[in-house]
């Protein structure tokens, strides 16, 4: 259901803003609205401007915060001045530990690029010092595409004086190092530019063959990542040592700093002399009135609570309440829309329907069973919604178990209560034979529709909408045909004397009449003129096919509901090819392997597809017919501090 709302408005000095919302409005969820925008036929009224003094210091709070190892400790109650003193006393002990980890990154990523710049030239045998000292020889480090190299080696290499003394190579380059005459280093180096040599810079500073550098650059790697790591031991010791305080620092200031943004939402205006702030926003009707009943002795603050909403400028915020049970389907609900506040909330009837049909689709005993535990183990553990859906889905699964007769797809092991989905034949006249679920599932289908065109004039009522309660075709005209021909069909399937023809006539005509002339009708019934907008011929030609498409709608959503008989009938033929490729269905040994892997495969692949069908039916068989969902979530400014008692 949807929890009554309140609109308060909250007005005392400015100055005592911080005490109210810290005394009072903390214990409480309330939903503010911007005041300015609430309060427009109010004058005099400025925004309420202030910088947040607890932002800079929160964040330092969360930093320190996002360090700690573990911060799996309760945090411990700390003061205001306590917990600024701790964040700014930690900040300036980690700030030298934060200097020296930042030279330590620069060392180690110059290493680690030195070291990447010497590693494809480790096959070099002289020592690089050596060849620093030529006087009348020039070299250069660097790297060929492969397919460069070939060309250079039978173009260019024996044409000019050169030497290349090629090092490590993969699919991409050749690694080497290039010699030639001083006086030619001009002429070389653009030759070797036009082969895309891409020259690489070894440090002067480096002693020793390219394996010993690397070797001790490694070296030199292991060390800073050595004190890398002890720096990081270092700066948590602090950090340990207060983590509890810490923790605590870091909610007392996000506290602070959440109750002093409520400014940013809150109005000024002044009298006489003295200026008040004003905040507005929604209570659920309960917490309304133990916030009124909290302040009555507090002469610093005045609270005005409108009684109706519906003529509020904005609409109420919409917070679901529901039975535990079917609190998780809460999310299907939300990912279709929230439902308006004067709307039904849909979520009791879609945990009902969706785990009734969802079981008549998936029937089996063992199946089931397995949805139920492994749903609420999941749940109970992991906190994951769609798990609880799926363990009381599971509840229904088991249920057409018994009522199938099916155990693992074995369906000799317990007997029928109902039927068997494959077997089971009803004699339909004018027909034939139809498989029995088939049928069943297109009756239920049909009381379903019914069910929904009273949902839908009821939340018309509630919305004082004429055209939706009377005329659409889903409202009472609509549920007077679809009704009649429901009854229709159900005397004809039993074998019943069907009404007499004129009767029928005013069954179906008289509200298939009123449905095409729903437009009109409202106006003359909501007295408004023009009764009928634009020319009548084209009113006409239009509301014929509007008819036309209301009539296929009704059939197609009828048959839609055929898929639950036949995805009943295709798990229990699923289950029969499991057990016939298992040995099962021939009455010889059983390969248990098959069996098993069989059954985990049907239930997460059918169980899959069955969930989103089912959920299909949901949204667009019935939720089309009675729910908008165009309701705005309730969310709390302030994070509540205590429960009340």
């Amino acid at each position: 259901m949807i929890e009554k709302m309140k609109f308060l408005s909250i007005t005392g000095p400015k100055a005592d803003i911080d005490r109210v919302v810290d005394q009072y409005l903390s214990k409480y969820e309330i939903h503010l609205e911007n005041a300015l925008a609430s309060l427009q036929s109010v004058q005099s009224l400025t925004p309420y401007i202030q910088v947040n003094p607890y932002r800079d210091t929160l964040n330092k709070a969360e930093e320190l915060v996002s360090l700690l190892q573990d911060t799996g400790t309760e945090p411990a109650s700390v003061s205001l001045k306590e917990a600024a003193e701790l964040v700014e006393e930690l900040d300036q002990k980690l700030a030298r530990f934060n200097e020296q980890r930042k030279g330590l990154e620069e060392q180690r990523q110059k290493v680690v690029d030195q070291l990447e710049a010497i590693k494809p030239f480790q096959g070099l045998s002289f020592e690089l010092e050596a060849i620093l000292d030529f006087k009348f020889i020039k070299f250069r480090f660097g790297r060929i595409p492969r397919e460069y190299y070939s060309k250079f080696e039978n173009y260019i290499y024996s044409n000019f004086d050169t030497l290349f003394c090629k090092c490590l190579s993969d699919d991409e380059y050749i690694w080497g190092v290039y010699f030639c005459p001083k006086s030619e280093a001009i002429k070389i180096d653009a030759i070797y530019a036009s082969m895309h040599f891409e020259r690489i810079y070894i440090s002067e500073e480096f002693h020793g063959s390219p394996e010993q550098i690397y070797h001790d650059l490694m070296e030199e790697l292991d060390q800073v990542n050595r004190d890398l790591e002890e720096n990081k031991i270092k700066a948590q010791e602090p950090l340990t040592a207060c983590a509890v305080r810490l923790l605590g620092a870091r909610d007392r200031l996000a506290s602070h700093s959440q109750n002093f943004d409520v400014r940013r939402l809150a109005a000024c205006t002044k009298e006489k002399r003295e200026v008040f702030y004003i905040l507005c926003g929604w209570m659920t009707q309960k917490d309304a009135s133990a916030f009124q009943k909290e302040i009555e002795a507090d002469e610093s603050i005045y609270c005005f609570i409108e009684e109706g909403v519906d003529h509020h400028e904005s609409e109420p915020p919409v917070k679901l309440k529901n039975p535990r049970l079917f609190k998780p389907f809460e999310m299907y609900v939300k990912m279709y829309g929230l439902p308006s506040y004067n709307e039904m909330d849909p979520t009791i009837f879609v945990g009902l329907t969706y785990s009734l049909i969802f079981g008549a689709m998936f029937g089996d005993v063992g199946q089931g069973l397995l949805l139920l535990i492994g749903g609420a183990l999941l749940y109970h553990f992991k906190k994951i919604t769609l798990a609880a859906i799926i363990s009381l889905a599971g509840i229904f699964s088991t249920f057409f178990g018994f009522m199938f007769g099916s155990v693992f797809g074995f369906e000799d092991l317990i007997p029928a209560v109902w039927l068997k989905p494959v077997e089971a034949m009803t004699m339909v006249p004018g027909l034939g034979n139809m498989n029995t679920v088939f049928v069943v599932a297109i009756v239920f289908g049909m009381f379903l529709i019914l069910t929904t065109m009273v949902l839908h004039v009821i939340n018309a009522v509630r919305a004082h909408d004429i055209e939706n309660i009377l005329f659409d075709q889903n409202a009472l005209c609509g549920l007077v045909f679809y009704g009649s021909l429901v009854a229709v069909a159900l005397l004809f399937l039993t074998g019943h004397k069907l009404p007499a023809a004129v009767v029928l006539g005013v069954m179906f005509g008289i509200p298939l009449i009123l449905i095409m002339l729903k437009e009109p009708l409202t106006h003359l019934v909501e007295k408004k003129s023009p009764v009928i907008e634009g020319g009548k011929v084209m009113f006409f030609v239009q509301s014929f096919f509007e008819l036309f498409e209301v009539m296929l709608s009704y059939l197609s959503n009828t048959l839609s509901f055929v898929r639950i008989g036949a995805f009943a009938v295709s798990h229990a033929a699923m289950m029969e090819v499991v057990l016939m490729l298992g040995g099962a269905a021939e009455g010889g040994s059983i390969n248990w392997i098959v069996i098993v892997l069989g059954n985990l495969f049907v239930c997460a692949m059918e169980g899959l597809i069955v969930g989103i069908q089912v959920l299909r039916l949901e949204y667009y068989e019935m939720f089309s017919r009675f729910y908008r969902g165009s309701g705005r979530e309730f969310k709390p400014f302030l994070k509540k501090k205590a429960e009340k008692n």
